[in-house]
């Protein structure tokens, strides 16, 4: 109403009238009453304010306020409904603004009312506006009823616990081979009647008039339609099926508690633990019993709640004698008698202490199985579909127990997502991981290395020495110093900032700064769980010169290794950190912090020009020996060799080279003696060089083409490199054919050949392909970052193509071009952001439709690993795809 009084500029003394003219029945005869109560002179000069507060009280009122705040508050998506659930939450915020004042309090509700399944995944991506927080919603809940994660909200999937009563009288019970059927102990005790209509003495039921007669059976309290004897066939009890009794006379049926001698009888449905996961009707889960974990069933076909005999003896409580006996039934027909249970065990749900009586049997695959007894004390409500029992407490609290889920595998998640979930106090089970590596090797036991231990410390001893190459960094003309105000950092961030400044100290590494220049301090984390202090030089990068040292032609290098038979790798240790800064270069390092501002002695990560003057500075050390026996790729040393006593001697020559010039490596990533090695993504041994097979991994796996679209897909790989491919239009012929419109899709013998032709071709003439699907983690990955780690993931594969030199991304994700002038970055972007600031590379948008190799890759993948896989190229790789 308010939108459409602002739209037509209504002014303030006709807001009223002009509202109320468009009153209509309820409201306008609610008006008019106003009208004759108040008196039309009263009603003209009533405020809008006045209006608004007379129809807030009339239509909203207190009762009903609170009805929608409870609602509101209790609002939850069901199942795949998430617009039912986006459009319930919007009418809401809108009649209830005081509930969710500020956008962050619109974001946190709508993502807490969630379904859990995707709440992780949405809070992990903290979204800043609830406009993102509904997109990523939405586009999780198409995705995962796809993949049949969640379905859509079916109807009678609630089953309270009035419904399961029926199912105890149910003799019918399907048999199955996994099922363990264990008929156990409850009353079977007749109901008294109490109703209104009188008792008949003819046929012993209530009802009104007279009684019916069949002509079929003779019997009154029917009529001959409804009876159900068959003359052809000899009546048997309904209870055991005998023909020598009628069921009120059976003997298996129990008359009346507590009858001398006459023990109790009743059943439970106690099934094997791969059917009760795939059984709507139970519940299955890991809780506490009496400070002992136990897998539990919670099955309304039982009557009773019991506990097997190996479970019994964790419990720690004896068990009380019965006077009455109950009888178990066993599937097969054996039956067995107990007088025992155990009263007063504790069952643990989340921190809720819930009572429990259990009967002591052989149990199959549970440790304890809840039935009736227990559910009905409790007021128990299951509901099927969800897997799910809410128990009523005392307090006016509904506590919910979550079962396992069919299918429901354990997967790796985040400590701060695990932080999380403890703080909403979810389950959790501690495992301890270990990781069952073999004896790890000693630098005592390698021979030649164990005489050069100088050579391999724990760390770094200090600032290195001054060598023939000090690192620079020259500034376009008309530079001016730059400087950043330092990031907010969390109060963990800040802690380790302190101590490793301090270390950095120590070493010598840094120093106090009076520098114009500064640029701001990030943390990433580490597989380890660590932080790295990272500087964030992007500014300084773009206005550096580019150093044009040459980095080694990876063919050269592999040129020289023809007859080597034994090889040793040595990977320097923090290399950038064992090379000084020219003294006139040292303030542009300066970088600005909480406690001070500092600038680099030694070369620091993230620079530009860092791989060329390392590269510089190892071919002046190993220039006696280059290209004898040791090739040098940045801080990578590959030493090589005829024969073993050749070996030997080249070793100690590199080794006593690295400890005069103070150069150290780090053991655990070095490799001595070996016969076959991987340097470069090429594997080296005796029989040659060859391309590592993983490079190709992607094509050697690609399987047959099972649809015309497949082939389309491999076609339009192989078709990109035609040109290096002689006879290609033959070679495809055969699968061409099956491409056509209206042609049968048979792929036969030559359809294969043709196939496997074409993959060879393929692989012989490209550098390098990279594929993969996505680990468990990475599915919890935005979009954005899901892009930005394909770049990431290239980069690190080829790194010995593209280090050091100019090189092109080409991504069909168009807000990538812009990652290195954003100013806000999540953890993990930040830490890929410093792998790209080590490369020399310009990151630039290419539609997907153009780029056809990454989309082939990509749309190859059974479970499509993203929806990108950038392509790069470089003018040394000569096409790297």
């Amino acid at each position: 109403m308010e939108a459409v009084i602002s739209i037509s500029n209504c002014l303030d003394n006709q807001k009223v009238k002009y509202s109320t003219c468009s009153f209509q029945n309820k409201a306008l005869t609610w008006w008019n009453t106003q009208i004759q109560a108040r008196g039309r002179e009263a009603v003209e000069t009533m405020t809008w304010e006045e209006l608004k507060t007379i129809l807030i009280k009339e239509y909203c009122p207190k009762n009903e306020m609170q009805r929608l705040e409870e609602e509101f508050w209790n609002l939850r998506m069901v199942e795949a409904e998430h617009q039912t659930y986006t459009n319930r939450f919007h009418e809401l915020s809108c009649l209830l603004p005081h509930m969710v004042p500020t956008e962050a309090k619109k974001v946190d509700r709508y993502i807490w009312g969630l379904t859990p399944q995707i709440r992780g995944m949405v809070t992990s991506a903290e979204p800043t506006t609830l406009t993102k927080a509904i997109l990523l919603a939405a586009s999780l809940t198409d995705e995962m009823i796809r993949t049949g994660t969640l379905t859509k909200k079916q109807t009678g999937g609630k089953r309270k616990r009035t419904e399961y009563q029926g199912r105890k009288t149910n003799n019918n019970v399907k048999k199955d081979q996994n099922t363990v059927k264990n008929f156990m102990a409850a009353t079977t005790e007749r109901k008294q009647y109490n109703g209104p209509l009188p008792k008949c003495n003819k046929c012993n039921y209530h009802h009104h008039g007279n009684c019916s007669f069949c002509n079929r059976c003779k019997k009154n309290g029917h009529s001959e339609p409804q009876c159900r004897f068959d003359p052809g066939k000899p009546r048997t009890c309904y209870e055991c099926g005998s023909t020598d009794h009628m069921r009120n006379n059976c003997p298996k049926l129990n008359r009346g508690p507590g009858a001398q001698g006459n023990p109790a009888r009743g059943r439970a449905f106690v099934i094997g633990a791969n059917e009760a996961r795939n059984d709507p009707n139970v519940v299955t889960g890991t809780f506490l019993v009496n400070d002992h974990y136990a897998s539990i069933l919670f099955d309304t076909g039982a009557d009773k709640s019991f506990v097997s005999n190996g479970f019994k003896q964790l419990l720690g409580k004896e068990h009380k004698t019965l006077k009455d006996s109950f009888i178990i039934e066993l599937a097969n027909g054996d039956t067995l008698e107990t007088r025992n249970i155990i009263e007063g065990c504790t069952l643990n749900i989340n921190k809720h202490m819930l009572s429990l009586d259990l009967i002591p049997i052989d149990l199959g695959s549970f440790d304890i199985v809840v039935g009736m007894d227990w559910l009905s004390k409790h007021k128990a409500e299951i509901v099927c579909h969800e897997r799910v029992i809410r128990v009523p407490l005392d307090n006016g609290e509904i506590l919910v127990i979550h079962g396992e889920r069919p299918g429901r595998s354990l997967h790796l998640i985040s400590c701060m997502k695990a932080r999380k979930y403890l703080k909403k106090q979810y389950v959790a089970f501690l495992a301890h991981v270990i990781d069952k590596k073999g004896k790890e090797k000693q630098l005592h036991d390698i021979p030649v290395v164990k005489e050069f231990p100088e050579v391999f410390p724990e760390d770094l001893p200090g600032v290195p020495p001054p060598r023939q190459v000090e690192f620079r960094i020259d500034l376009v003309p008309g530079a001016a110093p730059v400087a950043k105000s330092p990031y907010r950092l969390a109060p963990a961030e800040m802690q380790e900032l302190s101590s490793q400044l301090q270390e950095l100290l120590e070493k010598g590494f840094i120093r106090p700064s009076f520098s114009p220049w500064g640029a701001p301090v990030l943390f990433v984390k580490k597989k380890d769980g660590t932080f790295r202090m990272c500087i964030d030089y992007r500014e300084l990068n773009k206005l550096t010169i580019k150093n044009r040292y040459p980095l080694p032609r990876i063919d050269d290098l592999f040129d020289q290794l023809k007859g080597a038979t034994y090889f040793s790798k040595i990977d320097l240790r923090s290399g950038y950190h064992q090379l000084r800064i020219q003294e006139d270069d040292i303030p542009k390092t300066a970088f600005r912090t909480r406690y001070g501002h500092y600038e680099f002695l030694v070369m620091p990560f993230g620079l530009t020009n860092a791989p060329a003057v390392f590269m510089d500075l190892m071919n002046r050390v190993c220039k006696p020996y280059l290209d004898k026996f040791v090739i040098v790729f940045i801080d990578d040393i590959l030493i090589y060799s005829q024969t073993k006593e050749d070996h030997e001697k080249h070793l100690k020559l590199i080794l006593k080279l690295l400890a005069t010039e103070k150069l150290y490596a780090k053991f655990s990533k070095c490799e001595f003696w070996l016969r076959e090695v991987q340097f470069l993504g090429h594997v080296i041994n005796e029989k040659g060089i060859h391309v590592d097979p993983s490079k190709i991994e992607a094509i050697k796996q690609w399987e047959a083409p099972r649809t015309p679209s497949e082939i389309r897909q491999f076609l339009g790989l192989a078709g990109y490199y035609r040109r290096f491919i002689e006879n290609f239009s033959k070679i495809a012929q055969p699968l061409t054919m099956l491409t056509q419109k209206d042609r049968k899709f048979d792929w036969e013998e030559k359809q294969e050949k043709a196939f496997q032709l074409l993959k060879q071709k393929t692989k012989d003439k490209v550098i390098a392909y990279a594929s993969r699907q996505l680990k468990v983690h990475e599915k919890n990955y935005t979009t954005h970052d899901l892009e930005l780690g394909a770049v990431v993931f290239a980069l690190k594969i080829w790194r010995h193509y593209l280090y050091g030199t100019k090189c092109v991304v080409y991504t069909d994700h168009k807000s990538l071009q812009h990652i290195f002038d954003q100013k806000e970055l999540n953890m993990r972007q930040r830490r890929w952001v410093e792998l790209l600031n080590d490369y020399d590379c310009d990151i630039r948008y290419h539609p997907g439709k153009a780029n056809v190799v990454a989309d082939a890759l990509s749309r190859k993948e059974r479970i499509k690993p993203t929806r990108a896989a950038p392509s790069y190229h470089d003018p040394i790789s000569k096409g790297v795809n």
